[in-house]
């Protein structure tokens, strides 16, 4: 399916801002890679600081949007973080550019702009925050730490927008259920339910 002009475009700064960070795109080049003129570009994208916007929020909301589905039909923590996890591999494996965009471009954005994307994050990372904490509480997991685990574990996850590949040794599921299992390890998931003398709820 073809796209409009205004797709063009967002695919365009997807690519450039990608390979070569926002600064380093220039709007010519923009302009060039998207089959427009200078002036023409203007009218699809508004500021080049507005399309990078737009790209970073929609990502994020998207990924908000399944990580909240997640967490209203799955209550047990377990399984919660396992698709979880799986959610944010699959995203970015399938993704890479956007993603790559919304964890090394922030800094690019005005105030303004940077507050409605980081409160969009901030949203995002609380869903994982409340699973670990309720596996914590349940006795499922068992870490002194569940704060700095849950920071390495995405950081692990953001990892596979730059390594992974399709013709790699892994299919995509294999690969999410590998960082699931490596997930659940970093969280000493407990493999009979609560540690012994603990309740669920305590």
């Amino acid at each position: 399916m073809a796209l409009d002009t205004a797709g063009r475009v967002r695919r365009a700064a997807v690519k450039l801002f990608a390979a070569k960070g926002f600064h380093g795109t220039g709007i010519r080049e923009l302009a060039q890679e998207s089959g427009l003129s200078t002036a023409s570009l203007y009218h699809y994208m508004g500021s080049k600081e507005d399309l990078l916007a737009d790209i970073m929020c929609d990502c994020l909301r998207t990924l908000l949007d399944a990580a909240t589905a997640v967490a209203a039909r799955v209550d047990d923590p377990v399984p919660r973080v396992v698709e979880l996890v799986k959610l944010h591999v699959r995203t970015h494996a399938r993704k890479p550019k956007e993603t790559r965009i919304v964890d090394h471009e922030i800094h690019a954005l005005a105030p303004s702009a940077r507050r409605t994307v980081v409160a969009l994050r901030d949203s995002y990372e609380s869903v994982w925050s409340e699973a670990v904490a309720e596996g914590v509480r349940r006795g499922a997991f068992r870490t002194n730490q569940p704060g700095v685990t849950r920071i390495a574990l995405l950081e692990m996850c953001n990892g596979v927008a730059r390594w992974y590949s399709p013709r790699g040794s892994l299919s995509l599921e294999d690969l999410a259920e590998h960082h699931a299992d490596v997930a659940l390890k970093a969280l000493g998931a407990c493999p009979h339910g609560p540690a012994e003398g603990q309740s669920r709820g305590e």
